[in-house]
């Protein structure tokens, strides 16, 4: 076989989105194999963690009466397990007890029910949250709800999915490469000429895709969320996919998009979302507090400007 290293590319449907696993590996390595167990492993996460899913391990979380026990993949637990905890550090901004919310602005599989009388009223709080109705029971991989919740896992899901395509690839002995589901990613090691991952920052622009910027990347995960993507025509007025779990809304604030650098890509993900909730004065003060790696970008008009933080300190632009 072969030393030097040749480059490999893969990809797939999976969560409404793509996957893509660009790594360098030995001439020879098996191709079929590894595409074969990468798209199994985000099928996986997929059937365990949709909302779309009718029969998802989640939704069977949904539909389970208050107080009873459900068993569930150990997968769906550490997802969990990782997202009370983002909820508890983030005081609530994270929180996984918005699918009736989310439901009922579009953006899940539920009917739409957002019109111009409910808006000219107040829109109806989150009663309850994650982190006061549900009970994870790590030891026998159980969860069960106190309260009539129901969960949506679309703020870290595809973040726990990009993790099982890098677990994956380190199965079979690859140690250097980028992957990613959508806008989500993953690197490990350098390229064979030796350079870092190159990744792009898209400019939070509704209904144009561009690059902002371009990130290096080296073993670490990177997410980001936004308010550009994803979002709803109301009246006039749009509306992000983002829930506010304070109001009961989807989000408004100065905050066009947040990206995360982390150890992992699911808790990339979980801080991308949390700290856009908490906005543009809150989410950088916490990023600062807990030594995060996080840029903010905010919108004013069609102008944006950026807040950085490495290490949990402020950059000067």
């Amino acid at each position: 076989m072969s030393t030097e290293l040749q480059r490999y590319s893969l990809n797939g449907e999976t969560m409404g989105s793509r996957y893509s696993a660009l790594f360098f590996a030995n001439d020879g390595i098996d191709t079929d194999e590894i595409g074969h167990a990468l798209a199994h492993a985000v099928a996986r996460v997929d059937q365990q963690m949709s909302t779309w899913k009718p029969d998802s391990d989640l939704n069977r979380i949904n539909a389970a009466a208050e107080q009873e026990w459900v068993t569930v993949p150990k997968e769906l637990i550490t997802v969990l397990s990782a997202a009370l905890r983002v909820s508890q550090q983030s005081s609530g901004a994270f929180d996984l007890a918005l699918g009736d919310l989310v439901d009922t602005w579009g953006f899940g599989p539920g009917k739409p029910n957002v019109f111009e009388p409910v808006l000219a009223t107040e829109l109806p709080r989150a009663h309850f949250c994650s982190n006061a109705g549900l009970v994870v029971d790590s030891l026998h991989n159980q969860v069960r709800k106190r309260q009539p919740l129901k969960l949506d896992l679309n703020g870290i899901a595809k973040g726990f999915g990009v993790d099982e395509l890098a677990r994956c690839l380190e199965g079979f002995g690859v140690t250097r490469y980028l992957v990613g589901i959508d806008g989500e990613m993953r690197a490990r090691g350098v390229k064979a000429d030796g350079r870092c991952w190159a990744v792009a920052l898209e400019k939070p622009s509704r209904g144009v895709r561009e690059v902002m910027g371009v990130m290096e990347l080296s073993d670490a995960a990177i997410a980001t969320s936004g308010d550009y993507r994803h979002w709803v025509e109301v009246a006039g007025q749009s509306y992000s996919h983002t829930m506010n779990p304070a109001t009961g809304a989807p989000l408004s604030n100065l905050v066009a998009a947040v990206t995360v650098v982390a150890a992992s890509c699911m808790l990339a993900d979980a801080w991308a979302t949390a700290l856009m909730v908490l906005g543009q004065t809150e989410g950088p003060r916490l990023a600062q507090e807990r030594g995060m790696d996080a840029l903010f970008i905010l919108r004013d008009a069609e102008q944006f400007t950026e807040i950085s933080i490495v290490g949990g300190q402020l950059q000067t632009l």
